[in-house]
């Protein structure tokens, strides 16, 4: 009868109290709560770097497209100009972006566009949308020209 009593006592003694799992539990939620705001701030930088380097290869479209009409799109034509042919333009070679469409920026926004006579503008709203703004929100802007 012995060996069966140490075995019920062995197993009254297996596993976690319920103090030690509510003190894992804490623990948890602590670790959850300091590693996550900066968690989030990365992802949020992440995006903007994106912006950025999307951008980037926008600018090298731009002027891929300038060596071969010897001028930028229009204002109007937009940046759609570097995957559709505009109107009037013999000399157009493209479509100058590789994936044949004008990506969105990363919060899912159109890039805006302005080209003035001399050189051009593409500009992501950020995170808002909405010009200005600061952190995530602020305006990204890649001049050119």
């Amino acid at each position: 009868m012995r060996p069966f009593r140490r075995r019920n006592a062995r197993a009254a003694e297996a596993g976690f109290s319920l103090l030690e799992l509510l003190v894992v539990l804490v623990i948890m939620v602590l670790l959850a709560s300091l590693v996550g705001p900066r968690v989030l701030s990365y992802l949020g930088s992440s995006k903007t770097k994106t912006a950025e380097v999307q951008m980037k290869s926008l600018a090298a479209a731009l002027d891929l497209y300038f060596l071969d009409l010897g001028r930028y799109p229009p204002t109007k034509a937009g940046l759609v100009a570097l995957v559709e042919k505009p109107e009037g333009t013999a000399r157009w070679n493209g479509p100058y972006l590789s994936t044949g469409t004008v990506p969105l920026d990363p919060w899912g926004n159109p890039y805006a566009y302005e080209a003035d006579g001399r050189g051009y503008a593409v500009m992501s709203l950020g995170a808002d949308g909405k010009k200005g703004g600061d952190g995530e929100d602020a305006d990204l802007v890649a001049r050119g020209g």
